[in-house]
Formats: C-alpha cells, sequence, structure tokens
C-alpha cells in the first residue's frame, strides 16, 4: 500500500466530526510514514482561569494527535485503538496563537504502540512534552459492545 498523505489528513479531519477534536479546534496537517501532527488554536477557549493554555487541553491535543496516528497503522475493520496511558510534562506556558502536536512512533509492536508527542508554539518552542500507550484490541461484534 502506498503512502498518500492527503487522503490520511483527509481522513483523519472528517472522523474528527462532532467530536472533541472540533470542539477545541484541531486540525491534522501533516503526517508521513511514522509521525503525524495536529495544530490547535490557544485562546480563552482553552485557557485555564489565570488566562494560559489548560493542561487538559494540551494533553487532550496529545492523545488526540497519537490515537490516531495508531489508526493508521491498523485495519479499523478488525482492530480497535485504546489509549491506556498518557503523560505530559508541561514546560512552558502559552496564553495565544497555534499550538502544533507532532506523534512520533517509539515502539509498534501487535498490541502496544507508543508514541512521543512533542507540542510546540509557533517559534518551535517546547510547550509540552507527552507519552502515550495505545492498545491495540480486536474490534468486537456490535452485539458484545
Amino acid at each position: 500500500m502506498s503512502f498518500d498523505k492527503e487522503k490520511i489528513l483527509n481522513y483523519c479531519n472528517k472522523i474528527s466530526e462532532n467530536t472533541l477534536m472540533r470542539t477545541l479546534n484541531i486540525t491534522y496537517t501533516d503526517a508521513g510514514e511514522d509521525f503525524l501532527v495536529a495544530t490547535m488554536p490557544v485562546n480563552s477557549s482553552v485557557h485555564q482561569p489565570v488566562g494560559i493554555l489548560h493542561g487538559g487541553a494540551t494533553v487532550a491535543l496529545a492523545e488526540s494527535v497519537g490515537s490516531a496516528a495508531s489508526m493508521l497503522f491498523v485495519n479499523p475493520e478488525v482492530s480497535d485503538v485504546r489509549g491506556i496511558e498518557i503523560s505530559a510534562n508541561h514546560l512552558k506556558s502559552k496564553r495565544n496563537g497555534i499550538v502544533t502536536a507532532t506523534a512520533k512512533i517509539v515502539h509498534k509492536g501487535r498490541s502496544i504502540h507508543l508514541w512521543e508527542i512533542r507540542i510546540v508554539d509557533e517559534n518551535d518552542n517546547l510547550i509540552s512534552l507527552c507519552k502515550l500507550t495505545n492498545m491495540i484490541l480486536p474490534k468486537r461484534k456490535s452485539e458484545d459492545k
């Protein structure tokens, strides 16, 4: 199967309709053989009360891009992706602008994917460094859900 960046980005943005990703205005912007990139605007809708980017919004961005990246490695008709652990180190605050999350695969096993997600601002300042572990499960039959 050949790599089709536009098809992947269209797919990721399409499956995000009517989800938290739309609520947070997360947009998938770039993809490669071993990475996926998404952006999120930083404004009052993702601020904590003191007027800076909320860590929870940052983690939601990280998990969104890492989980979508795992989906690119599995057949969605037979497998499901579930995030089972995420950690984040918030290193710099951000008041406004855009943050960009890049998920890069660290380990791609049959049942576990490990991702490193770097979240940077427009000047490539590291805002947060995250690690996401996804479990790959066999898709359950609809009557079992």
